[in-house]
């Protein structure tokens, strides 16, 4: 087998076909991130499911696509990347199959999580080859502007696609081009990419893969399941205890693994310490902020999927305006006034959400936020991955751009969770001695979704002002989130003024 340095010495520059393959595979992997959003409401109809069942949709898929994107990012450096994409792109077309001939909510959450370990294979692996194959920073930036186009050209796509088939046809049809994508990275990956790995140093990290495991998922269940079973309940008490020892499990193994599936010497990088940070944070109010505004169309205002996906397509249509100038954005602008010139626009727009009346269909109503939002997301995504492979060394950018998917992902995921607990509990609380009789009792047993798509024409009205209520609370703490990633990036970030080298103490300040 080839070894990684003949690899790496016979790619000087990324070639169309790998960057093809590569773009394609991170554009199925976040297609299907993006599908649920107009039909939740659709989702929430067929199955009767709550509001945290349908927070689970989108979180079944994110939860293992950030639990395992740092292992698969071992996994690529040891085996070669090309095979993990050829893997992924077969795994999430089986996961999507599963969603498309989904008959209950459970088969769809297990079809979700398949795919997300597709999705896990995908993201870490499409960045690394082009990581890989640019060593220079100027190319890099210019490729890694291409792959996160990519990412939202998809996220336009999905909502635009599952609306337009939720609306001709079942709400099922919506997860059927997933699959054909997934099917189409296969065999290009197969074809095109040009294979690179970079073995020195590591192997599988067992351990760390349990405890980061174990940790997330728990964090992640007892955050959805806290506001209906109650914070106080032994069950969410447990699963955050657990959280908490698994994580902190984690880094006590990492630090004493001899090969981590993360150095924590990176985090030492103030630029990448930072880029998680805001990946995290921006990431967590970017798809909050989607959940809510799909969930208040579909599920309460009852528009059609179409309709209701609207928005999400105005959203990130705007990149395709931004595309000409963001590669030379990234090689002439530093780091943080770009992450800046998304997050602020992020939070402007989440405000103006939350004040928009529960009322409020009209798409006109929303071009406004939404343009914001989509400038905001295609800015952070391209400067927060550029600024963090740019700040590690060349051998570690497949670790680095594993890590810096998972807290991008895991925020995702955070976001709908979240928002979905604060929401539905916010609008819980404001239905207090408004129900009586079936309406109070479906209400208790069910939340208030149920009552504004069951109750009765005065326990719907009360329902809807409620909801109201709740989501724009949740929106607001988006708009915080971003607000909090503007604060880190104007603190943290600075110019890249020489590759990083980890465990050097003077060069972590270069960021």
């Amino acid at each position: 087998m080839t070894d990684s340095t003949s690899l790496t010495s016979a790619v000087k520059r990324l070639d169309r076909g790998t960057l093809i393959a590569c773009c394609l595979a991170v554009a199925a992997a976040q297609l299907c991130i993006t599908v649920p959003s107009p039909i939740n409401g659709e989702i929430q109809a067929a199955f009767g499911a709550s509001g945290s069942q349908v927070a689970w949709v989108t979180s079944a898929f994110i939860l293992p696509t950030a639990i395992l994107e740092l292992n698969f990012g071992v996994v690529g450096d040891l085996f070669g990347r090309k095979r993990l994409l050829v893997l992924g792109g077969l795994v999430l077309a089986l996961g999507e199959l599963l969603n498309a001939t989904a008959q209950n909510i459970s088969m769809l959450w297990i079809g979700q999580a398949l795919a997300g370990v597709g999705a896990a294979a995908l993201f870490p692996s499409s960045l690394a080859v082009i990581a890989a194959a640019t060593p220079g920073e100027k190319d890099r930036a210019k490729a890694v502007s291409t792959w996160a186009l990519s990412i939202s050209l998809a996220s336009a796509a999905g909502p635009l696609s599952s609306g337009v088939l939720a609306t001709v046809a079942d709400f099922r049809w919506a997860f059927v081009p997933p699959v054909v994508l997934g099917l189409a990275v296969a065999v290009t990956s197969r074809v095109l990419v040009t294979d690179s790995k970079a073995p020195e140093g590591r192997a599988l990290d067992w351990p760390g893969q349990i405890t980061v495991a174990v940790g997330l998922t728990a964090l992640l269940w007892g955050i959805i399941e806290g506001g209906e079973r109650g914070w106080s309940s032994p069950a969410i008490v447990g699963s955050l205890t657990l959280a908490a020892v698994s994580l902190v499990a984690f880094v006590v193994v990492e630090q004493r693994a001899e090969s981590p599936m993360f150095n924590l010497d990176l985090l030492r990088i103030p630029s990448f310490a930072a880029a998680a940070v805001v990946a995290l944070a921006g990431m967590f109010g970017f798809i909050g902020t989607a959940y809510c505004v799909s969930i208040r169309l579909g599920a309460v205002m009852h528009l059609s999927a179409l309709r209701a996906g609207m928005p999400f397509v105005i959203l990130q249509l705007v990149p395709l305006l931004l595309a000409p100038v963001l590669s030379r954005m990234l090689t002439r602008v530093e780091p943080r006034w770009l992450l800046m010139g998304g997050l602020l626009p992020m939070a402007a727009g989440q405000f103006w959400i939350a004040a928009l009346p529960i009322s409020t269909t009209s798409l006109a109503a929303f071009i406004g936020p939404v343009l914001l939002l989509g400038i905001g997301f295609i800015c952070v995504v391209s400067s927060l991955t550029s600024a963090a492979v740019n700040a590690v060394p060349l051998n570690m950018t497949g670790m680095a751009s594993g890590a810096t998917s998972l807290v991008r992902e895991f925020g995702q995921g955070l976001g709908p969770a979240v928002i979905s607990t604060v929401a539905m509990s916010a609008a819980s609380a404001a239905l207090v001695g408004k129900l009586s009789g079936a309406d109070a009792g479906m209400e208790a047993a069910a939340g208030p979704l149920a009552v504004v798509n069951a109750g009765s024409d005065s326990a719907r009205a009360a329902a809807q002002t409620a909801l109201g209520h709740g989501m724009a609370v949740g929106v607001v703490i988006c708009g915080c989130a971003s607000l909090l990633g503007a604060l880190v990036t104007l603190l943290l970030v600075r110019k890249n003024t020489a590759q990083a080298t980890v465990g050097a103490p003077v060069q972590t300040a270069t960021v």
